[in-house]
């Protein structure tokens, strides 16, 4: 983990302002490998007004690595701010997992918190409407759990060979490298199980006050196992405590101008202010039985499991009450994946969940190197016991001298087998096969109570942002929309088909 700062402090006002005494005297500069040097400004040259020198050795270490910055941006989750803090236990939970982190009331565990938007680039603004990344990476004693998840507690797909076209439609078009309400509404019309997720996104809560005023959720079903083996299936939620706000389209496009890093700012100023922004995590659990028998799919990302049925129960929360003390080490290079999960917690077969649990990990690969785990934001507080070595950049001694395979008879490290990993008996087995999410009429009835629970006010702000986007689509797109809408309410229907008419 990165250390506590040391006497730095932070300018709330102007978080782009380092405040550091004016006293301090950080001693002589040196090049990368700790080379005195012994003038910043004037290069080796040949007289006053001749060549520059190829022996320069400190000009060409610090151009070569200025050359080298940037590392590549995630391709989701590209924007977005950060902040450190703990997890604290408030309720027993220790008959459902047997998480270390979660096994005493009153139980500690450090964190880190990344907060993002999804499909937007590394220079938009903060907010633009969109989902939002809700990451979060415990320091455990068992090592480092990641809870990957969104501000809205379903998603756009379910299937993961959709994941790569629906981030691409929110991109930018091919050919005017301009985003496209045409691409957009073109690929989601022609997937309407999306419009659980985009009734979401178009009305208020698709542009969230900043960061500290949204709720996260887990979004996929996961599986909690205890002591004995036994399963359940939750869904995690994670509640502010600051209250939900959210800013109006014209509002949230107003910002977008004026303050575009509006929520990274928002939060880094709360958190030097000492007003530290909380959440409260909360379950929803199923037994396996109850799973099986819902009315929905709990393996459906695209479907929520209502709190009627299985209402929250509380765990804990979470507070951050320390900035980064540099954003790219600390915030750029944090690395987060579902696959992280530490004996207690297990994937369900969600089929999307299933992807993300590859894609992540191999996004970290391409964009930070194999070893990015040992990056200090990444490092776990436990011990690295590992067979794994050699690659770009290790950090440490690389496993020193011994033995880097297993078995040996070396007293190398060994499997524990009292490691809950999985429920007891858990076997699968099935016929292989591409088998198809078949779309139906249960397929709008989320959507379409999601719809009916607003309030008025709050159903003409999504009647409004919707028709402002769809009349920038062809005429042909419009009537897929409309009609799509039809199948979730006649009436929503209508008023979206009145408000286009009028654009």
């Amino acid at each position: 983990m990165i250390p506590p700062p040391k006497n730095v402090k932070q300018d709330a006002r102007a978080p782009s302002t380092t405040e550091l005494p004016l006293d301090q005297n950080l001693g002589r500069i040196t090049n990368s490998v700790g080379i005195p040097v012994v003038n910043e400004i004037n290069p080796l040259t040949v007289g006053p007004h001749g060549p520059i020198l190829l022996q320069d050795a400190y000009l060409i270490d610090k151009l070569s690595h200025f050359d080298r910055e940037r590392i590549p941006e995630r391709v989701v989750h590209a924007k977005g701010g950060g902040a450190h803090g703990y997890f604290e236990v408030t309720k027993d939970v220790s008959h459902l997992t047997c998480a270390d982190f979660l096994s005493t009331v009153g139980k500690r565990t450090p964190m880190f918190a990344r907060f993002s938007t999804v499909a937007k680039e590394m220079g938009s603004a903060d907010t633009v409407r969109n989902p939002r990344g809700f990451a979060l990476k415990f320091y455990t004693q068992e090592g480092n759990f990641d809870m990957v998840g969104n501000n809205t507690p379903v998603f756009f797909e379910r299937n993961p060979s959709a994941f790569k076209d629906l981030i691409a439609v929110q991109k930018r078009d091919p050919r005017t490298h301009l985003p496209s309400a045409n691409m957009f509404w073109d690929y989601f019309t022609l997937r309407p199980v999306s419009f659980h997720q985009l009734l979401i996104q178009f009305s208020n809560r698709g542009t969230p006050d900043g960061f500290r005023h949204m709720h996260g959720y887990s979004s996929h079903t996961y599986k909690l196992i205890n002591h004995n083996g036994l399963v359940h299936y939750v869904k995690w939620h994670f509640r502010t405590n600051q209250g939900v706000k959210n800013l109006s389209a014209k509002h949230a496009g107003e910002l977008a101008g004026t303050e575009p890093d509006y929520a990274i700012q928002d939060l880094f100023n709360a958190i030097e202010r000492k007003e530290y922004p909380s959440w409260t995590l909360y379950f929803q659990v199923l037994t396996e039985k109850e799973a099986l028998n819902y009315k929905y799919d709990v393996l459906d990302v695209t479907k929520v499991i209502s709190q009627k049925d299985f209402p929250l129960q509380e765990v804990g929360r979470f507070v951050l009450d320390r900035n980064p003390e540099n954003y790219f080490a600390e915030v750029e290079q944090a690395a987060f994946a579902p696959s992280h999960l530490v004996p207690g917690i297990a994937p369900s077969a969600d089929r999307m969940l299933q992807g993300r649990l590859f894609s992540y990990t191999d996004t970290h690969l391409h964009r930070l190197g194999p070893n990015h785990a040992q990056l200090p934001i990444n490092s776990p507080i436990t011990p690295i016991n590992t067979t794994i070595r050699d690659g770009p950049l290790i950090m440490g001694a690389n496993g020193g001298r011994n033995p880097p395979y297993y078995p040996n008879s070396y007293g190398g490290p060994h499997p524990d087998p009292n490691v809950r990993e999985y429920e007891n008996d858990y076997n699968v087995e099935g016929i292989v096969g591409r088998y198809e999410y078949e779309l139906c009429e249960r397929d709008f009835e989320q959507p379409r109570a999601l719809f009916k629970l607003l309030a008025a006010s709050e159903q003409q702000d999504l009647i409004s942002n919707l028709a402002e986007d769809v009349a920038m689509t062809h005429e042909y797109i419009q009537r897929r929309v409309v009609g799509v809408l039809e199948r979730i309410d006649a009436t929503f229907a209508k008023r979206v088909q009145e408000a286009l008419a009028k654009s």
